[in-house]
């Protein structure tokens, strides 16, 4: 299961009334989005408090999650949408903002934000591959990274179809427990 179908299905619980599951969305996004508004706003203040504006506003927002985009897609959505507030609120203030130059940066910024996002990601799923068991990460390599068909693994490993599919969700099961543990841990430290 990729991190894009955790986050769509973490946020499905949100919009469901299930709020303690936004925190799993916090330890998983708040460093990359951190990293958005600091580079944008350069102050370590103005920026936590504009990742705390994002998370009230998913959570305000939440019955317009739809799935349709990635998780992460809407929630850069209303990242960009508190950055605007905020330059408008400092031009209020004196400061003068170039609108269009903050847009034209905001997207390049988060498109490297998303590359280093991304490398995090990989690198937790290695972990996590590794310590599945080598029958499960066999598995998970050929289905999913492979994208060999069912039935082909079932000649593969002489087993019936049924009984791998039934063993690939097992695998993927644990995999994505032992990532979410793994990226837990990450986040804390």
């Amino acid at each position: 299961m990729t991190n894009e179908t955790i986050d769509n299905q973490l946020m499905f619980r949100v919009k469901e009334g299930n709020l303690d599951q936004m925190a799993l969305l916090f330890d998983r996004h708040h460093r990359p989005l951190y990293g958005f508004f600091y580079h944008q706003t350069g102050i370590k203040d103005e920026s936590e408090d504009l990742v705390q504006t994002v998370f009230m506003n998913m959570i305000r927002s939440r019955a317009t999650f739809t799935g349709t985009f990635k998780f992460e897609t809407w929630m850069y959505t209303i990242a960009r949408n508190a950055l605007k507030d905020y330059y408008r609120r400092n031009k209020r203030t004196g400061n003068t903002v170039n609108t269009e130059e903050v847009e034209e940066h905001i997207k390049e910024t988060a498109t490297a934000d998303n590359m280093l996002h991304r490398k995090e990601e990989e690198l937790i799923l290695r972990k996590a591959l590794a310590r599945l068991s080598e029958t499960d990460r066999e598995l998970i390599i050929l289905s999913k990274y492979r994208e060999m068909k069912y039935q082909e693994i079932a000649e593969i490993l002489k087993l019936s179809e049924g009984a791998i599919k039934v063993r690939i969700h097992r695998a993927v099961k644990q995999l994505r427990e032992i990532y979410l543990e793994i990226s837990q841990q990450t986040m804390s430290v």
